[in-house]
């Protein structure tokens, strides 16, 4: 078995931002212990669940947010999962929650400007008993483009300890650019071997989540899923990506996920226009 060891918490350099972009540059990742309020969490997991519930995923009332599975396992592709996809999509809470304030403030002191949020946000739903489609060893890089010094934040929506299926990073895998990639089920598609990087003294970090800690990495950065070893609990979180407002992007980070809808459908029934288009504001380095 591969050996994970416990994250480096970063939380004593909030208030140091030198040595929190230090942290960031020796790890490649910045993990945080209860950065975000645990009721905007449980608020966005009952978003989640009750859609969930509606398709027959999850069982309602008062299990609701045991997020205890009674359908599936679906995996993003399937022709049964694009329904529910769609429905996070237009989720106004699950977009504003990107904006968290203390997501942003601890951005901003790690890009030293002010920091443009993707619009590509993306809700992960990980089903029990499913673990041959656990995401692989990857790298964001290649799914996202524009500056390499974009972070994506994994945020699980509730505890979430190492059996349920957390991730793990490669510390310090960020260094050496981007590695040959090869197919591999799961999320994205394509996978690495890290077996010559752990032979290089590489290492794999990991640990029970607590509701309302929260990942940040590198797009560089080597990461992976741990198998949901659960018999029946949905494992849900989300991922959101981060960059300096004045560094490249790309058009398709500025799309929904899979870009099933334009933004104008999204939008429909928001009660604030305070998340919506709110990337314009930005002259953006479009690459």
């Amino acid at each position: 078995m591969t050996r994970i060891e416990p994250f480096t918490e970063s939380n004593e350099f909030l208030g140091q931002p030198e040595k929190l972009r230090e942290q960031a540059r020796q790890d490649g990742y910045l993990f945080f212990r209860k950065l975000i309020d645990k009721d905007s969490i449980q608020n966005l997991r009952h978003d989640f669940l009750e859609i969930c519930h509606r398709h027959g995923w999850a069982k309602g009332g008062e299990s609701l947010m045991e997020g205890i599975r009674i359908g599936g396992p679906f995996m993003e592709g399937d022709e049964g999962y694009w329904p529910v996809l769609d429905e996070f999509q237009s989720l106004e809470s699950f977009h504003g929650f990107a904006h968290h304030p203390a997501i942003l403030d601890m951005c901003d002191k790690l890009f030293e400007e002010k920091t443009l949020v993707h619009p590509r946000n993306i809700g992960r739903i990980m089903f029990p008993e499913n673990t041959k489609y656990t995401t692989p060893a990857h790298q964001d890089f290649i799914h996202i483009r524009g500056t390499e010094d974009t972070y994506t934040a994994w945020i699980p929506l509730g505890d979430c300890p190492k059996y349920l299926g957390g991730l793990s990073v490669l510390s310090g895998s960020h260094r050496s650019g981007v590695y040959p990639v090869q197919p591999a089920l799961g999320a994205g598609g394509l996978g690495i071997d890290t077996d010559p990087l752990e032979a290089n003294g590489m290492h794999w970090v990991s640990g029970d989540y607590d509701i309302g800690d929260a990942l940040f990495f590198h797009s560089h950065a080597v990461h992976k899923a741990l198998p949901n070893q659960t018999p029946d609990r949905i494992r849900l979180s989300v991922d959101y990506r981060y960059q300096g407002g004045s560094q490249p992007v790309t058009e398709g980070s500025l799309l929904p996920h899979f870009n099933r809808m334009p933004w104008e459908q999204i939008y429909e029934g928001w009660e604030s226009k305070d998340y919506q288009y709110y990337w314009k504001s930005f002259d953006l380095n479009l690459v």
